[in-house]
């Protein structure tokens, strides 16, 4: 791939993404955001072991490089298509001194996580939630293809998690808190059960969550004869004078900020 060219124009930078890692972000791009924190959160508390670990569409970086922080893992593994993004994600990991444990792969992750070799502990993913045609595309290439589902939604990435997570690891992926369905569908479809769902709450009041992180597991004979229910939390992110709440202050401290 040509690296690309950023000029005076897309201003960058370069912020702290936990304690030990910054991360390389476009000012008036695709930036990233709570939905990324709590993917990466909700990952680590579901494999602190995991060995190897695999970002689908893992944008610049942000999820990849808080689990690489936050759990133990020898080899991650990160495969976006877009060109801005992944050069952004590659300037980061070059920038931390992450080059020995990630490794980007630039391409559709629907083709790519199959040429893969070997199971992941925990594969992650934050798809984009909007299917085609339901929103207008933003100017900018970069942002439209985190919002709009340019190379397919939830349940690409739950098919392609399927392939390569090995018989005990987890999936841990972002979706559209007001879409569950396409989640258990997408599950379903895949050889995949949902663990546990949790929902993030922009107040104690909200109509519906803004997303949801769910973790699923490979389906196998012994998770169908215990037909595990699925177990769901909620999480306030700010309290009813907009103040963040205790939650919202130790999912950051999880990755060593204040």
């Amino acid at each position: 791939m040509k690296p690309v060219s950023f000029d005076g124009r897309d201003e960058l930078t370069c912020d702290a993404i936990t304690r030990d890692y910054r991360i390389w972000q476009r000012k008036r791009g695709h930036r990233y955001s709570l939905d990324d924190v709590a993917t990466a959160w909700v990952a680590a508390r579901a494999r602190p072991d995991a060995r190897r670990c695999l970002d689908l569409g893992c944008g610049i970086g942000s999820v990849l490089l808080m689990v690489a922080y936050r759990c133990a893992a020898e080899s991650l593994v990160g495969i976006e298509a877009q060109d801005v993004s992944i050069e952004l994600a590659r300037r980061s990991v070059a920038d931390n001194g992450l080059g020995a444990r990630v490794r980007l792969v630039h391409g559709d992750l629907r083709a790519e996580a199959l040429r893969l070799e070997g199971r992941f502990d925990l594969v992650t993913g934050t798809p984009p939630y909007l299917p085609l045609g339901t929103a207008l595309p933003s100017p900018d290439p970069q942002r439209t293809a985190a919002r709009l589902e340019l190379r397919g939604g939830v349940e690409d990435y739950l098919a392609a998690a399927a392939a390569v997570v090995d018989v005990d690891g987890r999936v841990v992926v972002c979706a559209d808190g007001r879409r569950p369905d396409r989640v258990v569908r997408g599950a379903s479809e895949a050889g995949l059960v949902p663990l546990a769902r949790w929902d993030a709450m922009a107040r104690a009041d909200a109509h519906g969550p803004l997303f949801s992180v769910w973790t699923l597991a490979p389906r196998s004979e012994a998770s169908l004869a215990e037909a595990p229910s699925l177990r769901i939390e909620v999480g306030v992110i700010r309290d009813d004078e907009g103040r963040k709440t205790e939650l919202a202050g130790a999912m950051r401290r999880t990755f060593g900020l204040e």
